[in-house]
């Protein structure tokens, strides 16, 4: 009889040893050079609004001629952007921006300029990213002027589209960048191996690693193509934080949750690749090797320095750095205290690294493509705006808690993770995460798709009341009010 009280008391003090939390993981400096961005232009985004709303009262027969003339202006400017190089800081860069932000609520009023409104936008990208191969990118005025350009081109023309996701063509044509790597076709598009995939992941966190940067973006995730030079089969090769390196073939990569992709290649001029033009291909079949040679681990920690654990991006910094080519010629920083708190919890301990968002900006690549479901655009934008919300709860001092009560339980099942993980299975909690970040990935993803969900409620019956679906200021509107009531609840 005294065996039964003594596993109890066993098993209670296991317990209470499995419940202790211990110390809160490090925390590391924000990046010398790092700083937020800010537009601070709300008044002229409602003005935008208001512009919209007088158009549709007004007709698309007084707004249809405006839009025209300006889509005519605004793309012969686009062809002096490319003859003529500026800096970053240029007047006429400012009014490009400005206009086509004022084009915008035209074309969704009048929705007969749209496809010209995304061609134009396309045309004022390359132009933009012509410009930046003088710039040193590294530097505030360049990192400010290339995200101003591209990230608010591509959000104005996604709020048009918005309004009209009948017409949107789901894939949009960049620059046919020559390439003389082994190619194949994927949903209309030549791939060439070396091609980089940049995508958004569908989950709570790929939308965290899209918006946690000094710098939001749209993107969260990062493949490396190989396109086999006999066979002409593409697979892709990337970082899961589940499993670590792997390879998927086309339409496994396709088949994942994601939102929308685009394709990036390097350009054909660049001196690397005027001496050796197989250069991508090297690069491919070199990552391919490696990851098909043994298992590499996930790298939590985001050093984008140390090949021996790889997150998405170092996938193709990684080998493309072994054959000369630096990519992410402007890193990317994270300083907000709470946001780099929040990362430091799920392991993160370098906050000038590679995010996935700004490799886009990187002068040596070109966009080749990119694909957006119309469908899904809805999603990617209430998703961004109510981690937008978190993040100002997080810089204002909200922690990412989780059940304490499930530490044991998550505990047992790390242990049982890094058993079955010596003989090559998975787990339950990944390779490199602790059973404490499991509990508050799982808490943080639940609680931004309730938020989410009831972001997607509102803003569906204020569609219904006005008629339009709501602009982005108005879903971060709508997303802080609804955080507000979840901290309260």
């Amino acid at each position: 009889m005294k065996t039964l009280p003594a596993v109890a008391g066993s098993l209670v003090g296991l317990l209470a040893v499995l419940s202790l939390p211990g110390p809160e993981p490090p925390v590391a400096p924000a990046p010398a050079r790092g700083h937020g961005f800010a537009w601070n232009q709300d008044a002229f985004w409602r003005s935008l609004e208001k512009t919209y709303g007088d158009a549709r009262a007004v007709g698309c027969r007084a707004a249809d001629p405006v839009a025209a003339r300006e889509l005519s202006a605004l793309g012969s400017t686009a062809d002096r952007l490319l003859g003529a190089p500026l800096d970053p800081g240029a007047a006429v860069l400012d009014s490009v921006e400005r206009r086509f932000f004022t084009l915008a609520p035209l074309v969704a009023a009048c929705p007969r300029h749209l496809g010209d409104y995304v061609r134009l936008s396309g045309r004022l990208r390359e132009a933009i990213k012509w410009q930046s191969r003088r710039w040193d990118v590294a530097g505030d005025a360049a990192r400010a002027r290339l995200y101003r350009s591209l990230y608010g081109l591509r959000g104005a023309v996604e709020e048009v589209m918005l309004h009209h996701p009948d017409s949107v063509t789901a894939l949009l044509d960049g620059r046919h960048e020559p390439s003389a790597t082994p190619a194949t076709t994927v949903q209309g598009v030549e791939i060439h191996s070396g091609d980089i995939l940049v995508s958004r992941g569908g989950y709570p966190t790929s939308a965290l690693i899209a918006r946690g940067n000094d710098y939001p973006g749209n993107f969260s995730h990062i493949a490396l193509v190989h396109v086999d030079s006999v066979s002409h089969v593409a697979s892709a090769i990337e970082a899961h934080i589940e499993r670590g390196v792997a390879v998927s073939t086309a339409d496994e990569y396709l088949g994942d949750k994601k939102l929308r992709i685009m394709v990036l290649r390097l350009r054909a001029d660049l001196p690397q690749l005027a001496r050796d033009p197989q250069l991508p291909h090297r690069a491919a079949a070199l990552a391919l090797e490696r990851a098909r040679s043994g298992r590499i681990g996930y790298d939590f920690e985001m050093d984008y320095t140390d090949a021996s654990r790889l997150f998405c991006s170092e996938v193709a910094s990684s080998v493309y750095r072994e054959l000369g080519v630096t990519l992410w010629t402007g890193l990317s920083t994270i300083s907000g205290a709470g946001l780099r708190r929040w990362l430091a919890s799920f392991g993160v301990r370098h906050f000038e690294t590679q995010e996935p968002s700004d490799l886009e900006y990187d002068p040596q690549l070109v966009v080749v493509a990119e694909w957006r479901d119309a469908a899904t655009l809805r999603k990617d934008h209430i998703d961004n705006a109510v981690i937008d919300a978190m993040l100002e709860g997080a810089q204002a001092g909200d922690a990412l808690s989780y059940a304490w009560y499930r530490l044991p339980v998550a505990r047992l099942a790390k242990a049982y993770s890094w058993t079955v993980g010596r003989f090559g299975a998975q787990g339950p909690v990944p390779e490199g995460m602790s059973a404490r970040a499991a509990l508050r990935n799982g808490a943080f993803s639940d609680r931004q798709s309730q938020i989410a969900a009831r972001v997607t409620e509102a803003a569906a019956r204020l569609t219904n009341e006005q008629g339009y679906p709501p602009p982005y200021w108005v879903l971060l509107d709508l997303a802080r009010r609804e955080k507000a009531a979840s901290d309260r609840g």
